[in-house]
């Protein structure tokens, strides 16, 4: 068996059809350590269904009383980390839980501090869909590079694993969506930081299956990439 080393966070907000199932996914990792899990004030049931599954010990479970969005869900899960490598994880079944296996190989070869999923690097399944989401996505992370000298392919994605050392030492002000262009660019910044990617499968979803992320989204994305490249 790995050895236990990864903290797993995991977001919620009106997920009822897949949190419990993604939950099974995260806690089949041997290496998982602990998975902590915040609804962020679900009104469609999510709660009640987080109440009542069965965990093992490595669950924590936390609440919300209203929805405060995806980076301040965040804040609150890396306050209660104890593994040596943290990752995030979606509550939708757009990412696959066993590709953190390989992603957590150049942190634990001494190779990297941070490791980002990429979905458009080619080489694992990929949903083909969302002409214009893809578009945003290429532009955002252009401009990541732009800004911060960097050969990013998928500044988006949720998939994103750290030491815990470097999350410890990020101050996260977004509440909402904003937070993933706020992280990479506090990592980017961070020249000492050795960042690296791997490909990844994607699974995304359509609209009508649920996906949240919209138009005005990218433009918060774009505001906060600026911001961040000159404020903490």
């Amino acid at each position: 068996m790995e050895k236990r080393v990864l903290s797993v966070v995991m977001p919620v907000y009106n997920e009822k059809a897949t949190v419990s199932k993604i939950i099974d996914k995260v806690l089949k990792l041997d290496m998982l350590k602990e998975l902590i899990v915040i609804d962020d004030g679900s009104t469609d049931g999510t709660a009640e269904i987080l109440k009542n599954l069965k965990y093992d010990d490595r669950v924590r479970l936390f609440h919300h009383n209203k929805n405060m969005g995806k980076g301040a869900a965040l804040r609150t899960a890396f306050q209660h980390v104890s593994g040596d490598v943290v990752a995030i994880q979606d509550a939708d079944l757009e990412y696959d839980p066993n590709e953190f296996k390989e992603m957590v190989k150049p942190i634990e070869d001494g190779l990297a501090d941070v490791v980002y999923g990429s979905r458009l690097s080619g080489g694992r399944p990929q949903r083909v869909h969302l002409f214009w989401h893809r578009v945003g996505n290429d532009l955002l992370t252009f401009l990541t590079n732009f800004l911060y000298n960097s050969t990013l392919t998928d500044m988006e994605t949720c998939y994103k694993m750290f030491k815990r050392v470097v999350i410890e030492n990020i101050r996260i002000r977004s509440n909402g969506f904003s937070v993933e262009p706020e992280l990479t660019a506090k990592i980017l910044k961070n020249r000492t930081l050795r960042v690296y990617e791997l490909p990844i499968s994607y699974y995304g979803r359509t609209y009508a299956e649920g996906k949240k992320i919209s138009w005005r989204h990218g433009l918060s994305a774009l505001t906060a990439l600026v911001k961040y490249r000159f404020v903490d």
